[in-house]
């Protein structure tokens, strides 16, 4: 698909939809660390579905899972929730007796997330919250938590808290759901995935300069782990399960059970 030319921060209509495209990082510009700001949440759902490999097919499974594991009368929270696609996935799966949290630092993002929301009407419990992982979290009650590409934005510093009080908020047989971009050990193979990574963006509308300026502006925001650093942090913290789910390159989808 051909854009037409932008100015930093703009979008434009998809030609089938009118889905607003992402072409943030469409024009020569003085890179700065990404931000879930209102630009991005204009282009968010644009963004990802282009970005992540499998990004529908991710949140597919993601809704099966989750039916699985949430239990009447428990919460299901998605910490990280931007504009709620997983929550709307799971609307018509999940149990209507088992209450939605969703949790994320960005107001343009629960605006947009509650519209989406309030599209579905629902006699379920759907509460949006605006608050940051790098606080301290309020997990009670948990049969499931979705953390969908969203620990790789913590500071490291923050991520065995988070886990940990995640944990401890999960009622016995409950899940962790966790979707990560992956660093590898050997150089060989991480360097071979990045490139595919790369190609995959090309075949989705990416340019060249896009791919090159998102990457700068990602480096000190985005801190992928290794998969055994992700099992050995799940288990430490007292999940006592691990299992990936889905594998593409260096994305990475996994369950811990406590």
């Amino acid at each position: 698909m051909t854009s037409p030319t932008a100015q930093p921060g703009a979008s434009a209509p998809d030609g089938t939809n009118g889905r607003p495209v992402d072409q943030i990082f469409a024009v020569p510009q003085q890179t700065t660390d990404f931000k879930f700001d209102s630009r991005t949440a204009g282009v968010f759902d644009d963004m990802v579905g282009r970005s992540v490999p499998f990004y529908h097919e991710i949140q597919r499974m993601t809704t099966e899972l989750c039916a699985d594991f949430a239990v009447p009368g428990t919460n299901l929270y998605d910490l990280g929730c931007a504009t709620a696609t997983s929550l709307v996935a799971c609307e018509p799966v999940v149990h209507p007796d088992v209450r939605f949290v969703g949790i994320d630092n960005s107001q343009e993002m629960l605006d947009k997330a509650r519209l989406k929301l309030d599209a579905l009407p629902s006699t379920r419990q759907r509460d949006l919250v605006l608050g940051d992982l790098h606080d301290d979290l309020h997990i009670t009650n948990a049969s499931v938590t979705l953390l969908t590409l969203t620990l790789q934005f913590v500071r490291p510093l923050h991520r065995e808290r988070v886990i940990q009080q995640i944990a401890d908020g999960t009622n016995p047989q409950g899940c962790l759901i966790l979707v990560e971009k992956l660093t590898e050990q050997d150089t060989m193979f991480n360097r071979l995935f990045i490139k595919y990574y790369y190609d995959m963006k090309r075949r989705h509308g990416y340019s060249d300069l896009e791919i090159a300026q998102k990457r700068e502006a990602l480096e000190n925001v985005l801190i992928p782990y290794h998969l055994e650093e992700n099992e050995a942090l799940v288990k430490r913290c007292g999940f006592t399960k691990f299992l990936t789910w889905f594998r593409w390159y260096n994305f990475c989808g996994m369950i811990a059970v406590k």
